[in-house]
């Protein structure tokens, strides 16, 4: 079995040029701003099984995404553990394959690099096709809620006896 470093990376999915999908980096840059000593940030436009290596090794990780389900006004930003992620992005996977799909596959196959915990922050969005390196206006707003959303989770993480 693998040994985890007692660190926590956060990944910020998405493309800096498609408006609303920049999301994700964003976030993860708020919070690599901070300087979190065991916190590894990490700005990524990949999907699927390509999150793997990024997320082994590290003892916890966050996941931040931009998500379009039409539930909830654009701006919204809602955490989700891996079955809870799973089931909102079933028919609509953000990246070609279903994430939470990718880790299950990733744990699996792996010989206990992959993380204790996986979290997913998610900013609910309006525009993914537009190419632009500008955010609307309620997407661009949730950053900073969304950066609190993330911190909040590794906190929880990290309390003993976290469920």
């Amino acid at each position: 079995m693998g040994k985890l470093a007692d660190r926590a990376v956060v990944v910020g999915l998405g493309s800096p040029i498609m408006s609303d999908d920049a999301v994700g980096l964003r976030v993860s840059e708020a919070v690599e701003a901070l300087g979190l000593p065991d916190v590894d940030a990490l700005q990524e436009a990949v999907g699927g099984l390509d999150i793997i290596p990024l997320i082994s090794g590290y003892r916890h990780a966050v996941i931040v995404d931009a998500i379009l389900t039409g539930a909830h006004e654009p701006g919204t930003v809602m955490i989700f553990d891996m079955d809870g992620f799973d089931c909102t992005v079933a028919d609509a996977p953000a990246h070609g394959f279903n994430l939470a799909t990718a880790i299950r596959i990733g744990r699996g196959m792996d010989g206990g690099s992959m993380p204790e915990a996986i979290r997913f922050v998610a900013v609910e969005v309006e525009d993914l096709m537009t190419v632009s390196e500008s955010m609307t206006p309620r997407v661009a707003a949730a950053v900073g809620p969304a950066a609190n959303a993330v911190l909040h989770v590794l906190e929880s993480l990290r309390r003993p006896g976290r469920s």
